[in-house]
């Protein structure tokens, strides 16, 4: 048996910004808006105020969420959804505005702290308050998906909690949303959608309709994130790339991420490097890693962005899309964690605790190739001064 979970309602297109009041009026009384600096500097939390106010809603609002979003932010935004009495939430930004929303949403409702639900340790019994999520970035796809990652500060540990209550009601892709984004915010975020597109199609947990989305997802993504990178401007290529991501997320939250999302969390949780960095940072390492025991169906990926590839092998086709990955990450400029700036002691006295927190997120057990604790420390060894102009397959 299998199972597709989404929002109930998604709406997409350029311009559907417009549609929040709509939907806010319809699923509640008053309105907490949860966003960033970044969003509400550029005017996007002004805008959402404005189309909330049209639709006769009062509103509070919460903008202190950071690039990666903790339980103090949960916290912070919770008081001010009780406070306020909300009882609709409109999550403006990239994933980690939503996912910051998603965990004030169960919260709102149910008992404890978020903290409480890691590894479905209990579950969210009572309803939501409900949620639209409206991305500015072609990335996260998290207002599609089941799923939130809040850092603990107190451990350090990126909490990642999958459970169907935390699916927003309402899903406002617009992709004109997304020009506002930096090339370099383009390239990360874009890199983690192609994360979750071909993690999704390589994961022990895909079926049929994750399979279609992923793919669908995969040839999108190579065939438009360099143009949204070169050209923000490029509104065709951010539209290919708003539902690119889109349909990533629906894919990933049903067939599960694999290796990468579980090395790179830990990444993020110490280091305090993007989401979509890190993971753009891993991926043709843990490809790989990887190659071997998902050759057929990495060959599938290959054949889809390159009908060339046709007549050569499967293990050829494979390294041939092991090769467009490192090519994409160079034309991307994605750095490897060195020249991000991560300090080589205090990784390698980190490596162990990273090891340890990726395999207890669960995600590598969904790997072709299921890693041991041994194998991501070397993992994490080889990608950190990774070089993607050079052949380094890992056996």
């Amino acid at each position: 048996m299998y199972e597709l979970l989404v929002p109930n309602r998604v709406i997409y297109g350029r311009d559907t910004f417009r549609e929040v009041g709509r939907q806010a009026k319809a699923l509640g009384t008053k309105a907490l808006i949860v966003s960033d600096p970044v969003m509400e500097n550029i005017g996007l939390v002004a805008r959402c105020e404005q189309y909330l106010r049209e639709a006769g809603l009062p509103l509070a609002t919460y903008t202190r969420v950071d690039t990666e979003p903790t339980d103090v932010h949960v916290k912070e935004a919770l008081d001010v959804c009780r406070s306020e009495q909300c009882d609709v939430i409109v999550a403006i930004g990239g994933g980690s505005s939503i996912d910051a929303a998603k965990a004030v949403a169960v919260m709102m409702t149910n008992e404890g702290t978020i903290s409480d639900y890691v590894g479905n340790a209990k579950m969210f019994t009572k309803k939501p308050v409900p949620l639209i999520a409206i991305p500015t970035t072609a990335g996260t796809g998290s207002e599609v998906t089941k799923v939130t990652v809040i850092i603990d500060t107190k451990t350090d540990v990126k909490m990642m909690i999958s459970q169907p209550a935390l699916l927003p009601a309402v899903a406002i892709v617009d992709p004109l949303l997304t020009v506002s984004c930096p090339p370099s915010v383009t390239a990360a975020t874009g890199v983690d959608a192609l994360c979750h597109s071909i993690e999704a199609y390589i994961s022990r947990r895909a079926h049929p309709v994750t399979d279609v989305l992923a793919l669908s997802a995969i040839e999108a993504i190579i065939g438009h994130l360099r143009r949204a990178y070169e050209n923000g401007q490029d509104i065709e290529a951010r539209e290919k790339m708003a539902i690119a991501a889109m349909k990533a997320g629906m894919a990933f939250s049903n067939a599960s991420v694999t290796l990468v999302h579980g090395m790179s969390r830990p990444i993020g949780a110490l280091f305090h490097v993007p989401h979509g960095v890190s993971n753009a940072m891993l991926l043709p390492g843990v490809l790989e890693f990887t190659k071997e025991s998902a050759t057929e169906r990495l060959a599938v990926i290959a054949r889809l962005i390159n009908p060339q590839l046709k007549d050569v092998s499967d293990a050829e086709a494979a390294d041939a899309l092991v090769e467009e990955v490192k090519q994409l990450c160079r034309d991307l400029h994605i750095p490897n964690m060195k020249t991000w700036g991560i300090d080589k002691a205090a990784f390698d006295k980190a490596v162990d605790k990273m090891a340890a927190d990726a395999l207890a997120s669960g995600s590598p057990s969904n790997n072709p190739r299921v890693p041991t604790h041994e194998e991501i420390v070397a993992l994490y060894h080889i990608c950190y001064d990774y070089r993607y102009d050079t052949n380094t397959v890992s056996h």
